[in-house]
């Protein structure tokens, strides 16, 4: 990971937020980098790189064999706290895609929409009609039709950074919940 000499700084990436969930519901070893970064839309150099700026964040660690694993404590401290900070809401008009935020699984079961149109990420390949909400990475829709369980993570999240007070207050009470250990 190359650092310029004049700005030595290291800056987290919205890519790396993804492999990190995606990391995050991992309960043995690792993907290898190729495999995670085909899963997620992203090279194995991006993949590589993602989880070498999470290790210098301390948002996770490596084992003896350079495997990475997430620090499930700062992970949530950092979707919690910061992270919709770092990597905020950027919405758009109508749009086709997938639905997103309160509109997606799980908080589509507990909140029950109004009538404006539902959150989306922007896909040709979409089903829904709603208000474009554009995913952490151009990769996530298809990274969350890949793996639904990473959908419903990067769902809250968008809940977190984009949704009411109350949504954000469910998203986080179950994203809490599931990135538990």
């Amino acid at each position: 990971m190359a650092r310029s000499p004049s700005n030595p700084q290291l800056v987290l990436r919205p890519q790396d937020l993804v492999v990190l969930l995606r990391l995050a519901l991992e309960s043995g070893p690792a993907p290898t980098y190729a495999a995670l970064g085909a899963e997620l839309g992203l090279t194995a150099s991006e993949a590589h790189a993602a989880v070498e700026r999470a290790v210098a964040a301390r948002l996770a660690i490596k084992d003896e064999a350079g495997k990475p694993s997430v620090v499930r404590a700062a992970l949530k401290s950092f979707v919690q706290h910061g992270a919709r900070y770092c990597f905020p809401a950027t919405q758009g008009g109508l749009s086709r895609g997938v639905p997103t935020g309160y509109a997606a699984s799980p908080l589509s079961e507990q909140v029950r929409p109004g009538h404006d149109p539902p959150p989306v990420w922007p896909w040709k390949k979409g089903t829904a009609r709603g208000i474009s909400f554009h995913p952490l990475y151009p990769s996530v829709p298809e990274a969350a039709e890949r793996n639904p369980a990473l959908g419903e993570l990067l769902a809250l999240f968008d809940a977190v950074r984009g949704g009411s007070a109350r949504e954000q207050a469910l998203a986080l009470a179950l994203l809490e919940e599931r990135l538990q250990p």
